[in-house]
This record gives C-alpha cells, sequence and structure tokens, in this order.
C-alpha cells in the first residue's frame, strides 16, 4: 500500500537539471534526510528516515556541493564557476547492466551507478550469494540488500516468477548522509520521479536513481561514488572482482 502522505505530489513532479546549476524540483515532492546506519566495521544496517524539511512546491537543490544551505542551492555554483556538464550516456538500465544468473535468482549489476552506499556488503557480499541462492536465508538477504540500494544499480528477478523485485518507495527525495565514512551522499530520486536534462532531454525514469551532489562525478548528473573516499572505492572495487 503506498504511504498516504504521496497523495500531496503533483502528478507533473519532477526534476530538471539547470546549465551548470542546481537539480530544480517542482510539484511539491517532499524532502528529507535518508541517512546510512552502519555497525563498528561501517557495514550498513540500516536506512533511518528523517524528518521532512519545509518546502514549496518548487525549489533548488544544490549540484555544486559547495552551498552553505545543503542541501539547498544558495547560488554559490555562480561564484565558484561549477562546471555542471552532463555526461550520461543516457543508456537503458538493461544495457549497462550485467547479468548474474543463480538457481532462484537473477541479479543485473549496473555498476557505474554505484553510490557506495554499501548495502551490498551487509550479511555478506551480494554477488557470491546470486550463485548460491537456493539457500533461503543467502536468497532473503540478497533480496534485502539489493532493494536497499539507492541508486537502483542492483535489481533482483525472481526466477519462479519471472519479476522484478522492487522496493515500495515513498515518492519524494532524501539526501543521503553517511556519518561512518564522514561525507554527504548523493540525492535520492525516489519512486519513478522523471528526471530531465538541462535541454529538456528525459532519463530514463527508474523507481531508484541518485544524483550527484558533490559535484564531481564523471557521470553526471548521476552519482558515480566521487563524494566516497578514493582509497575506499578501490578496496570495494577489488572486493566486486
Amino acid at each position: 500500500m503506498k504511504n498516504k502522505e504521496t497523495s500531496k505530489v503533483k502528478n507533473d513532479s519532477k526534476i530538471r537539471v539547470l546549465k551548470n546549476g542546481p537539480y530544480l524540483v517542482s510539484g511539491n515532492v517532499p524532502l528529507r534526510k535518508m541517512t546510512i546506519k552502519c555497525n563498528s566495521q561501517i557495514i550498513p544496517i540500516a536506512w533511518l528516515k528523517g524528518q521532512k524539511l519545509k518546502i514549496s512546491e518548487t525549489y533548488a537543490l544544490c549540484r555544486c556541493g559547495q552551498s552553505n544551505s545543503k542541501p539547498f542551492c544558495d547560488g554559490t555554483h555562480v561564484k565558484v564557476n561549477f562546471d555542471g556538464t552532463e555526461v550520461s550516456d543516457n543508456d537503458p538500465f538493461d544495457k549497462m547492466a550485467k547479468t548474474i544468473d543463480g538457481p532462484t535468482l537473477k541479479l543485473k549489476d549496473a555498476e557505474i551507478l554505484c553510490s557506495s552506499a554499501r548495502f551490498c556488503h551487509r550479511g555478506g557480499d551480494i554477488w557470491p550469494q546470486i550463485p548460491k541462492s537456493d539457500d533461503p536465508k543467502l536468497k532473503q538477504n540478497a533480496i534485502r540488500n539489493a532493494c536497499d540500494c539507492p541508486s537502483g544499480r542492483l535489481v533482483i528477478i525472481d526466477k519462479e516468477t519471472c519479476k522484478t523485485i522492487e522496493p515500495e518507495l515513498e515518492k519524494s527525495i532524501g539526501f543521503i548522509e553517511d556519518p561512518g565514512i564522514g561525507v554527504d551522499g548523493p540525492i535520492w530520486v525516489r519512486d519513478g520521479i522523471p528526471v530531465y536534462s538541462c535541454e529538456g532531454t528525459p532519463y530514463e525514469v527508474r523507481n531508484r536513481m541518485t544524483l550527484c551532489r558533490c559535484g564531481k562525478s564523471t557521470n553526471k548528473p548521476f552519482c558515480d561514488s566521487s563524494h566516497y573516499p578514493e582509497e575506499d572505492r578501490e578496496v570495494i572495487k577489488n572486493e566486486q572482482k
């Protein structure tokens, strides 16, 4: 059942990427902090949902990473000559993703969309668990972890029903905080809110996606984990090989 709070969101809600500027959100889309709660090994345990921020029907979110009013834009992008050129190929998810096949599950993995939320490591890495998904515990863990991936990099398909397993999300925007590693994460776009380029070109609508808000992504407007400490990104990449 959809959250009753979503009834206030307008049907024409959308996000527009402004040239070398912020994300312009329209349609009264709820905005809240989403915090990654970690254990002592900095492995995520759960998402902590913060209170909604006070917003207007249309608002601008920082994209350069240097606003003094985060997550909102304060015009700093002009002062720092922010280069927000969009470079994403805008390929559909199925073209970007590779597939790992298991006995009961398939995993589609579009690595370029990784936002380093790290839920894929909770209870063991998800990739070796897919070939062992006839084990009910590993199957459940893989589904749970894929559904907590905010960028939608990881998508699970149930082979018995041939259906994609997606989390039911409130139509909203979350700005991710990752205190375990001391960084601001990306902007989490939830429940299929359309995103348009600065030229008005629509990006593929997906249930989950993350937009860069550090200003450093090489896959703008999408997050590519550039906010994450570089040495830790290399460790994660090696673990996934």
